[in-house]
């Protein structure tokens, strides 16, 4: 149902245009017959807002991919660099969270593991809403941070990495399925905030999917049922997300192209010194405004990014 209704809205904003258009070569039709000059403005206007309308609607052709109107898994991780490279995940999982508080989606931490002195060493946060998915996969990759640092004593400048994943969220026994048999379930004392609670029950929940070897834990709930159903959200991501690759890696070994495994380039710099700028790789769009980028201000790299595949789709 949420399919159906989800393919209505499109069909009914590509209806609602024609409708428009057709209204517009009414007037058109008429000023020309009685060479009234009169609606020329509002013929102008109504046009520019067929233009614009048009522009949003092609646009949503490049979330036209099987999983793009999915809900996402996201998934963070600090690279190599110790406690400086698990502030800049902090950083970054902060990011996400305000673009989508920006976009009124819903978020929940599913799990966190926290940095020995600051930041975190990995998150995974799921992100609730129309298409989101589709945005956010123009996030996958490796995003470089450089800086002068807040935990170097010389106060040095520092380069730092991050990993970020986006997995489409999977639906229970449609896209994955898996047997009771297939898991191992593993219960530990949650580490970190919570208060006495958590420290005290084994709250925390570690699934392996024996098949496979992909292990999902989480422990950022006092429940250890819906700390197994958060885990679960996510094993079953990350086993929609294997095939998707392992389907991608073949379609590319066919085609003749380089596949390349493991984190690969860096798809995005944020240059905090000498100067201010954040830059990416891969569409060359740029800001001088990073402090709005980092709070956020995501949009103009999505577009660009979605508006550069689909120019390669195009081509």
């Amino acid at each position: 149902m949420r399919h159906l209704a989800r393919e209505k809205r499109v069909t009914e904003g590509w209806r609602g245009l024609e409708r428009r258009v057709a209204d517009v070569a009414e007037l058109i039709d008429m000023t020309l017959k009685e060479e009234d000059i009169s609606l020329e403005a509002e013929i102008q206007s109504e046009m520019e807002e067929i233009t614009s309308h048009l522009d949003r609607l092609e646009f949503q052709m490049a979330l036209g991919g099987e999983y793009d109107a999915r809900n996402a898994i996201l998934a963070i991780h600090a690279g190599a660099g110790g406690t400086e490279s698990q502030d800049w995940a902090q950083m970054l999982m902060r990011m996400y969270l305000r673009w989508a508080e920006r976009h009124a989606y819903q978020t929940e931490v599913l799990d966190v593991s926290p940095g020995e002195e600051a930041g975190i060493k990995s998150a995974i946060v799921a992100v609730d809403g129309d298409y989101v998915c589709g945005y956010l996969k123009s996030e996958r990759g490796v995003h470089r941070l450089v800086r002068l640092s807040p935990f170097d004593a010389d106060h040095a400048r520092h380069t730092s990495f991050a990993l970020v994943e986006v997995m489409p969220e999977a639906e229970a026994d449609v896209d994955v399925k898996i047997e009771p048999e297939e898991l191992r379930v593993d219960t530990f004392r949650s580490s970190g905030p919570g208060g006495q609670h958590m420290q005290k029950t084994s709250s925390a929940v570690r699934l392996t999917h024996l098949p496979t070897g992909l292990v999902a834990t989480c422990q950022s709930e006092r429940s250890q049922h819906r700390n197994k159903e958060s885990a679960l959200k996510i094993l079953r991501a990350r086993l929609l997300e294997m095939e998707l690759v392992k389907q991608a890696e073949e379609r590319d070994k066919l085609k003749g192209k380089h596949v390349t495994a493991g984190w690969g380039n860096q798809i995005r710099s944020y240059v905090l010194q000498p100067y201010r700028m954040v830059k990416d790789h891969r569409t060359g769009y740029q800001s001088g405004d990073t402090d709005a980028v980092l709070d956020g201000e995501l949009d103009d790299f999505i577009t660009a990014y979605l508006r550069s595949s689909m120019g390669e789709k195009n081509g």
